[in-house]
């Protein structure tokens, strides 16, 4: 045992008091009374021995009380085994505020609420001139009270940054500092290695474990076709995952379109696996829908809803670049209400062409500077190019090189065809796995007659092959070209090149063309804690404003204004950190709904797979002494155990009790001993 101020030990000089009373008390005369003639008084009946017992016990109390409220003054404690940094300057407490947090433990109450007990009792541990930082939740130094304050007010966040974040910024503090981790340490999101860089301070990592169960969440929701059609049934795939340590044998998994439930099924998934269930559904509307993937999952139910939406498809813009005569490509399109045609040779206004979605450069015999300049960056933005090349002079082949060249594609040959009907080439049937056929044929058909052609391209490599000639060179390919792609066909669509247009193989072709032409920059669903979200919105400019919008983040009573800036005509949001929870949140612009976003957690966070006390002490290795962690499972606290490790264990408390003790026998002493029942004496009457 140690004094934390010895010198208080004089007040023990004070013991000498109550033993000079006991003297002057034993030296002091008794009085006895005898009785008269007319009655007999009571008294107390108490013998030597009795009396002389009583005094020393009374003594021994006083001696007690004033010895132990000298040591009380004194604040003993035991020493602690592990003499380290002296307690007191910077704590720094890191609480992991994530989704995952919001498991049940093995006692029934959530990881969240068990770390915010033990954080609460953390100033216990340190004199009243230590100061927090709380990373969770601020950047500044607090004070024992203004940090049990901000710890309650502490709330699980899907914006919740990181373990390794946190630690980062915790390291920017100055000071001698003491850091507390209270974290699940999930496998996929912890690593020690930001814990490794810091060998000044002493870490303490508490490891909060939950119940092993199963846990299934929906993990993506896909579209068969990324082109929606009103009235039509949509393919739907939903990704669903067990995350947790157990399977899960009967789980019932609802849809919703709006407040429709339009499916429903049950699955059984081992422990972390996956599963992929396709389901079909219908709008029956153009307007915004806000879905929604409901799993039955207990007891883990945070990660149990998942949000997205589903809208139709706008018309694609197509724009077709040709001669003066109607083409079969427009005849092809037109045809479509899904398509929004337009045919253009003269006099072209080059702001339609970032407009369209689909731009074709039917055999157009000549290229200028504007327009290849104009191609160019309409591709680079997302936009789809389909190139036919004419039967070209030097000139012509010149400018289409260029052209190509620019966009990235190089290689390409022309083909001198002195007699084009003698050298017509068989196209070879389609391969039924490429993803540019899918659903588009029902079986193969070997005996199918397929198209002749007359190459006047001819390259050396290409981005995805859709269709080839049967001697291997290619009829029509696909570029990737800045954001947006090129498809280049080997031929000329006119009678004595190719018969392609006649073909069964055409229309389709097109309408794939078309299809995958088609971009939406908006998302069926977003997660809370991406950093920027992209969205296809036109700029909204009032009359004689000059400041782009102001869009605004609605969802019930909240309203924020997020950072955001505009780019080549989309809206760039980030997400502020008042968007904590999933669900819809709508993007308004002068009380105008532009449209919806829906969010949800990460999905990192349904991984239920932890490190264990033993598992975190081997990642981070025998040569880390400042780094230890605390082994659950005892009825000792974190600050408990961290002042009977590192401060000692104060004995102050135990003085105060026996000081009281001593007291209180000493009143019962003088209450209770040495008195006797009054015996009843009988009068003598003279």
């Amino acid at each position: 045992m140690a004094l934390t101020y010895p010198w208080f030990l004089l007040g023990l000089l004070a013991v000498g008091i109550p033993i000079a009373i006991h003297f002057f008390e034993l030296r002091r005369p008794q009085r006895v009374l005898f009785t008269n003639v007319s009655f007999i008084r009571e008294i107390k009946l108490v013998t030597a021995r009795q009396r002389k017992l009583k005094h020393l016990l009374i003594l021994a109390a006083r001696i007690g009380f004033i010895a132990f409220l000298v040591l009380l003054f004194c604040l003993p404690y035991i020493p602690a085994p592990e003499q380290g940094q002296s307690p007191g300057g910077v704590v720094t407490t890191i609480l992991d505020a994530s989704p995952s947090m919001a498991v049940e433990g093995e006692d029934g109450q959530a990881l969240f609420e068990q770390a915010i007990e033990q954080a609460d009792q953390l100033p216990t541990a340190y004199p009243a001139s230590a100061r927090y930082l709380f990373p969770t939740a601020s950047n500044s130094l607090l004070t024992a009270n203004a940090f049990q304050t901000t710890l309650q007010q502490a709330g699980i966040s899907g914006q919740a940054k990181s373990i390794n974040t946190l630690v980062d910024r915790a390291q920017r503090a100055a000071g001698i500092r003491q850091t507390f981790i209270f974290s699940d340490f999930q496998r996929n999101s912890f690593s020690a290695q930001a814990l490794k860089a810091d060998t000044l301070n002493q870490t303490y990592l508490v490891p909060l474990r939950g119940k092993q169960t199963a846990n299934v969440y929906v993990d993506s929701v896909l579209l068969d076709d990324a082109f929606v059609r009103s009235g039509s049934d949509i393919g739907l795939r939903v990704r669903l995952r067990n995350g947790g340590t157990q399977a899960a044998t009967d789980c019932q998994v609802k849809i919703f379109v709006g407040n429709r439930q339009v499916a429903a099924f049950r699955t059984a998934i081992g422990a972390h696996a996956s599963t992929t269930s396709a389901v079909r559904v219908r709008l029956d509307s153009p307007a915004l829908q806000q879905c929604r993937v409901e799993v039955e999952d207990l007891p883990v139910t945070f990660d149990n809803t998942y949000f997205f939406t589903l809208q139709t498809s706008p018309q694609i813009g197509i724009l077709n670049l040709a001669g003066p005569q109607e083409t079969a490509v427009g005849r092809v399109y037109r045809n479509e209400a899904m398509f929004a045609f337009a045919s253009s040779n003269q006099n072209l206004d080059y702001s339609r062409l970032n407009a369209a979605n689909l731009i074709i450069l039917e055999e157009m015999p000549k290229i200028s500077n504007a327009l290849r300049e104009n191609l160019v960056r309409a591709v680079n933005q997302g936009a789809t190019l389909v190139i036919v090349p004419p039967v070209a002079g030097p000139d012509a082949q010149a400018e289409y090189t260029r052209l190509l060249t620019n966009l990235g594609i190089g290689g390409v040959q022309w083909q001198v065809n002195p007699g084009a009907a003698s050298v017509l080439q068989d196209v070879a049937a389609p391969a039924l796995q490429n993803p540019f056929f899918q659903d588009v044929f029902s079986a193969s058909n070997q005996r199918a007659v397929m198209p002749k052609v007359a190459p006047v391209l001819r390259w050396s490599r290409s981005g995805t092959d859709v269709l080839k000639m049967r001697s291997g060179d290619g009829f029509l390919a696909g570029f990737s070209s800045g954001k947006g792609n090129v498809y280049l066909f080997s031929a000329p669509f006119g009678p004595t090149y190719s018969n392609f247009t006649q073909h069964a193989l055409f229309v389709p072709v097109m309408y794939r063309l078309a299809m995958r032409s088609y971009r939406s920059e908006q998302r069926l669903a977003y997660r809370l804690n991406q950093n920027t979200i992209a969205l296809g919105i036109p700029v909204q400019q009032g009359s004689g404003q000059r400041d782009e919008p102001v869009v605004s983040l609605r969802r019930d009573s909240l309203t924020v204004i997020p950072a955001q800036r505009w780019e080549g005509g989309s809206l760039r949001l980030t997400l502020p950190a008042v968007v904590q929870e999933p669900g819809f949140y709508e993007v308004v612009y002068n009380n105008k709904v532009l449209t919806t976003l829906a969010l949800n957690l990460d999905k990192a966070e349904s991984e239920l797979a932890y490190y264990s006390a033993a598992e975190l002490r081997q990642l981070i290795g025998p040569n880390q002494p400042n780094i230890q962690v605390y082994e659950g499972g005892t009825d000792r606290s974190v600050a408990a155990h961290y002042k009977a490790q590192r401060v000692g264990t104060p004995l102050w408390r135990y003085c105060l009790l026996l000081a009281l003790g001593c007291l209180l026998a000493e009143v019962l002493l003088l209450r209770f001993m040495g008195s006797r029942k009054p015996q009843p004496v009988a009068a003598v009457t003279a």
